[in-house]
């Protein structure tokens, strides 16, 4: 050992002297010419210790001392391992958040026994269909072992505390054993449990029975009122539990669905249907079946089977964030790309400093394999470093994620960092370091002694090859941000699209609230009308409310319901043809609550209740279609019957066309009907027809009126229930969320991109500078202006920037389309966001080259010149 060492030192010692010999013979005095070759060999005992690490220990040992080395590298450089982290730290961290996101909606398995065999049969994927037609499905279908049903409740819960709405669901009592999750206590329905005259059981989902009972383990066998009747509660569903996510998230009770009179009815679409696959069936084969069973009912009953889909149920719960979710993962793609090439010119620039430490490793016996590998391992470690924070920063942007998240994306309460996303982000940042570093790797370990000595002058063979690398890296940087901006670009262009749809109605203070008598004695039919009636008094009455009205479903956040409709003087349409309208029915000051202007006619007044004329007031879709050209005033149009006979109604009004479930939908025709005539809201058991939403508009804060308001029911029946209180401007602000998530998203994606080019060009301006300073100190000498040496490095710096922009642009073309399904009123080609993207980048680029330029038009001539 001693032996190698001694001729280690002999070997250093004899390529100081070289250096210093030809340092002595440019006219350097000899003494200065001993140091500086000293120095720029990196130090005897630095390059002793490396080249150590070179000659001998086994591979473990070896890169173990490769590691320490590393790490005290990063030490000895603390401004470029920060920057490094950083431009990193970015990409990782994005990239580790929305694969948790990605894994948790499209990756992960839905909770269920077998999630692949269960399947979903609806009227147009989404649309219910009707207690025959599932009964019929159910009876006849063989490649379904079993066949279920839901349909929503809002029943108010007493018996528990003070009364609430809770979100429920009315299952066939085969649905929870088909889908497979076994209970937390107690047990599931028997069968039989869903048929008329059985005893009334429950299920509780985990957060009630917390809420309500304080996870009382003994809850089973308890009794509680909904609406009014007794229910015994059997069981209590397991945390996270929630069936069907695609449709009605959130439920917190399941009882039996029992159909009664209903059994035969093909007309009150209500059910949505799910099924399990029979074994040996495929959904091929379903979809078969059903089409033929379908067919046949539609000959039978015109209008009643048509469009009938059966779509597997994890394709209903993420086929429409699925696009949007791979978009999202492609932009972090682009950004981790962009942190990789940052790194990548910055180890370039980095390497320059340590060509002789190489040069010498090369010559005193190290392979470039074990170069390579040595440069391979600093890269690790820094990437390594890097997720470390990349991982604390996607910790903290998932709990961003799911606080933002909109309503749409279903299954984001189980986004998180669980071991397979932290083993995700441990494989990415190995990944990572070694693409980042095998470009300067392979670079740097060519070990040319000559052009190590002779490296830094002008006209440098290895200098310039470095630099056209670097030139290289950066345009891809801008090209792919370019790529990120555009779609960022697209994205704010659609949501300032979307604040320009005129929803139809002023959602600026007013305030929102839904109030249901379920159970109680108000719903009683002949008190049901009185009691919103006084209701509206008293809302009206509050201090600072300056309209109020109601309204079943709220547009934007209720249900839709669609009827079909006749118009006098024409004959009925055929079955199953028969042209259909969207229902509301609405108490008199709906309109100036909703700031709604009628187009023509007048409002409902309370003049308009049971024996008087029929009255209805239609929106201008409605008119348009059934009275082009004419007044829909004076009209009579029919939606039920009354003995046998049609119930006609006489058109009163005619309202602007409002958005309905969808912001961006095109609007359809639609008919309001005054509350106080219609029996079914006035008189009908069941919850559907016992609630109505409260609007109340306010000269200030429309929150100030939720405690007045509840007050105000409660004077009036203790026992009614106010849930879903909010503001119009937040039901506007939900309908836009999808939009604004993504925007948000992808703002930050972008904005980081853009940040990490323009340091990318700096930095690249920046050592271009100080290896040619002899050059500049030459021109300047020669007469050359501080001007002209600005606008050379401005022009060459350009030139990098702009070759990027035009590869970015050409990108962007190729890959929005991808978007198309994200985006509102703009193409995914559009030519002014796309110039406008490449000026802001043009103009980063100027700012980010025009540093360095003037720093090196400040260049002393005398100065460069001695320097070299």
């Amino acid at each position: 050992m001693k032996e190698r060492d001694r001729e280690l030192d002999d070997e250093l010692a004899a390529w100081v002297r070289l250096r210093a010999d030809e340092l002595i013979a440019e006219g350097h005095d000899p003494e200065a010419a001993r140091r500086r070759a000293a120095i720029e060999l990196g130090g005897a005992e630095q390059v002793k210790e490396s080249v150590r690490d070179v000659r001998r220990g086994s591979l473990v040992e070896q890169t173990l001392r490769d590691v320490r080395y590393a790490l005290r590298g990063m030490a000895r450089a603390p401004g470029f391992t920060a920057a490094a982290i950083l431009a990193l730290s970015l990409g990782i961290g994005a990239s580790v958040a929305i694969f948790s996101v990605v894994r948790a909606v499209l990756l992960r398995p839905l909770p269920y026994r077998e999630p692949g065999r269960l399947a979903v049969i609806l009227h147009r994927r989404f649309n219910p269909t009707a207690p025959a037609n599932f009964l019929d499905w159910r009876r006849t279908s063989r490649a379904f072992a079993d066949m279920g049903a839901v349909e929503s409740w809002t029943p108010n819960l007493s018996g528990a505390g003070d009364s609430e709405s809770v979100p429920a669901l009315r299952v066939t009592a085969g649905l929870l054993p088909m889908v497979g999750t076994p209970p937390h206590l107690g047990r599931l329905f028997l069968p039989g449990e869903d048929q008329p005259g059985r005893d009334r059981v429950a299920i509780l989902g985990d957060g009630l029975w917390r809420r309500r009972f304080g996870a009382d383990p003994g809850v089973v066998g308890r009794t509680i009122a909904l609406n009014g009747e007794k229910y015994e509660i059997v069981g209590v569903m397991p945390r996270g539990f929630d069936f069907p996510v695609f449709w009605a998230r959130g439920r917190e009770l399941w009882v039996p669905l029992a159909f009664g009179e209903r059994v035969s009815s093909r007309t009150g679409f209500s059910l949505r249907v799910f099924g399990r696959l029979a074994s040996g069936a495929t959904m091929a084969g379903a979809r078969a079946e059903i089409a033929s069973i379908t067919g046949e009912l539609e000959k039978r009953f015109p209008g009643t089977n048509r469009d009938v889909t059966v779509t597997p149920l994890t394709e209903a719960v993420v086929g429409d964030v699925r696009p949007a979710l791979l978009v999202l993962t492609g932009a972090v793609g682009l950004l981790l790309l962009i942190g990789c090439a940052n790194v990548a010119h910055m180890l370039l620039a980095r390497a320059a400093a340590r060509t002789r430490e190489v040069a010498l490793r090369n010559a005193l016996g190290a392979t470039r394999s074990r170069l390579i590998r040595q440069l391979l391992t600093e890269s690790v470690v820094l990437s390594a470093a890097s997720g470390a924070v990349g991982v604390t920063l996607a910790a903290a942007a998932v709990r961003g994620l799911t606080a933002l998240a909109p309503a749409f994306l279903p299954r984001v309460e189980s986004v998180s960092l669980d071991p397979a996303v932290l083993a995700f982000g441990v494989a990415l940042a190995l990944v990572t370091g070694a693409a980042f570093g095998l470009v300067p790797a392979l670079q740097t370990s060519r070990g040319d002694v000559a052009a190590a000595l002779r490296e830094g002058e002008r006209g440098s063979s290895a200098g310039s090859r470095v630099c056209r690398l670097r030139s290289i890296l950066v345009s891809s940087e801008f090209a792919l941000a370019i790529v990120l901006l555009v779609g960022a670009g697209l994205l704010a262009r659609s949501f300032l699209g979307l604040h320009r749809i005129d929803p139809g109605f002023d959602p600026e203070g007013a305030l929102t609230a839904t109030v249901s008598v379920a159970g109680t004695a108000d719903a009683d039919p002949g008190r049901r009308g009185a009691f919103y009636e006084r209701l509206l008094d008293s809302s009206r009455a509050v201090p600072g409310v300056t309209a109020a009205g109601m309204i079943n479903h709220l547009p934007l956040a209720g249900d839709i319901w669609g009827f079909p409709y006749d118009v006098e003087g024409r004959p009925p349409a055929p079955p199953g043809d028969a042209s259909f309208a969207t229902y509301r029915v609405v108490m008199p000051g709906y309109f100036a609550a909703m700031r709604i202007p009628l187009r023509a006619g007048r409002d409902f007044t309370p003049a308009d209740r049971l024996g008087a004329p029929g009255a209805a007031i239609v929106n201008e879709s409605f008119a348009r279609r059934e009275w082009p050209g004419q007044s829909a005033v004076g009209k009579r149009v029919t939606f039920d019957e009354e003995d046998g006979r049609p119930l006609w109604r006489t058109v009163v009004g005619v309202a602007p066309d409002v958005v309905r479930g969808s912001w961006t939908a095109k609007p359809e025709p639609e008919a309001y009907m005054p509350y106080l005539q219609e029996r079914s809201y006035l008189e009908r058991p069941g919850s559907p027809f016992q609630y109505m939403t409260l609007v109340v508009r306010g000269s200030g804060d429309p929150a100030s009126l939720a405690a007045p308001l509840r007050r105000a029911v409660a004077a009036l029946d203790p026992s009614a229930t106010v849930s879903d209180v909010q503001s119009l401007r937040r039901v506007v602000g939900e309908a836009t969320a999808d939009t604004r998530f993504y925007l948000v998203l992808f703002g930050i994606f972008a904005a980081s991109a853009a940040a990490l080019a323009g340091i990318g060009i700096f930095g690249v301006v920046s050592y271009a500078v100080s290896r040619r300073t002899r050059e500049f100190g030459i021109r300047m000498a020669l007469g050359a202006g501080r001007g002209e040496l600005v606008a050379m490095v401005l022009a060459e710096s350009m030139r990098v920037a702009l070759a990027g922009s035009a590869a970015g642009i050409a990108g962007a073309l190729a890959l929005t389309g991808l978007m198309r399904g994200l985006l509102y009123g703009v193409e995914a080609r559009d030519p002014v966001t796309i110039v406008g993207v490449a000026l802001l980048l043009a103009a980063i680029a100027l700012v980010a080259s025009w540093l360095p330029a003037r720093r090196a038009s400040r260049i002393d001539p005398r100065t460069a010149l001695q320097a070299e």
